[in-house]
């Protein structure tokens, strides 16, 4: 597997591609960003300096993922989704002169594995969206996210619970259910987990 890069894609030479990525028409790829094998990194679509993404990853078209996110493997970023890094943003400082690097602290969006945002989901850093969650197109996450949480609307509150295969689980005796896999996840409080084989 090799690399690809369109033509019009303005890539920095201190990026570690993986082997199979693709970074397609007019995005921007920064200096020191480092993406995993067999990615992909959409038209128009920004990816920050530093900015870590793991393998299998898809960035759509016109992405924003500003630094210093980190998005583990498997993580689904939809189009026109924007991770944000400044809490408090200002283009100047109280004493009017225009903010430079040295006068804020860029904080990142973790993504964990698998999961999935939206497209025009805008996710207000800092904070981390658990494992195979999924928010909503159009949500705003303003928190921490659950793994296997469905996040919908603004801010992005939780409206149910989704498996590894992105489909609304549905409740069955102690358990919640896939529909598309039959796999079965525990409920504990406000978070979710997988079924071991001996429960």
């Amino acid at each position: 597997m090799t690399t690809s890069i369109a033509p019009s894609a303005d890539v920095s030479e201190a990026v570690t591609l993986g082997a199979g990525t693709k970074v397609w028409h007019l995005a921007q790829v920064r200096e020191g960003a480092l993406i995993g094998e067999n990615c992909i990194v959409g038209r128009g679509a920004y990816v920050g300096p530093g900015v870590s993404i793991g393998q299998n990853t898809k960035i759509q078209n016109y992405a924003l993922v500003y630094e210093p996110a980190l998005l583990e493997s498997g993580v689904f970023v939809g189009p026109g989704v924007v991770l944000t890094n400044d809490t408090y943003p200002r283009s100047v400082n109280p004493d009017g002169s225009q903010k430079s690097s040295d006068d804020w602290l860029p904080v990142g969006v973790i993504v964990r594995e698998g999961a999935s945002i939206g497209a025009r989901a805008v996710c207000v850093a800092p904070l981390t969206i658990g494992r195979w969650a999924t928010i909503a197109a159009g949500a705003v996450v303003t928190k921490d996210v659950p793994a296997f949480a469905l996040m919908v609307g603004v801010p992005a509150k939780r409206r149910g619970w989704v498996g590894k295969a992105g489909q609304v689980l549905f409740p069955h005796e102690q358990f919640w259910v896939c529909p598309s896999t039959g796999d079965r996840y525990v409920e504990d409080g406000e978070t979710l987990r997988e079924v071991q084989e001996q429960e």
